[in-house]
């Protein structure tokens, strides 16, 4: 098990940039494959961009490929997530999440979640 805090969410106008990071608990935080994900009122949670236990490989959803960028700090038992060219339908909930079992984009894949960090894009 691992314990994930999410933080550095907040109100940004479109256009404006954020960095989310997801603190991890425990050693054993380079053995889990990290993904961000994130959830809108109403709909439901989708996947945003993953990143491999080494950090060398990444894949993103296509809604934010090109302007959102996953990387992680093994030594910080950190993962992060920069935001650029937000744009008003980036508006959510944001999730990171840790999965022992592999790399995967499927929510139902990772066992360990953050509390979430709202993220508010105004047009």
């Amino acid at each position: 098990q691992v314990q994930l805090v999410e933080s550095g969410g907040g109100l940004v106008q479109a256009g404006g940039s954020l960095r989310l990071s997801c603190a991890a608990s425990g050693r054993t935080f380079s053995t889990y494959t990290m993904g961000w994900f994130r959830q809108a009122p109403g709909k439901e949670r989708e996947f945003v961009a993953v990143i491999s236990r080494s950090g060398v490989t990444t894949y993103y959803a296509d809604s934010v490929k090109g302007r959102f960028t996953i990387s992680r700090d093994n030594a910080k038992n950190t993962a992060y997530l920069q935001m650029n060219s937000l744009k008003p339908e980036d508006t959510a909930v944001y999730y990171c999440a840790a999965a022992s079992v592999g790399y995967d984009t499927r929510p139902s894949q990772y066992a360990n979640w953050g509390q979430g960090t709202q993220v508010t894009v105004s047009s």
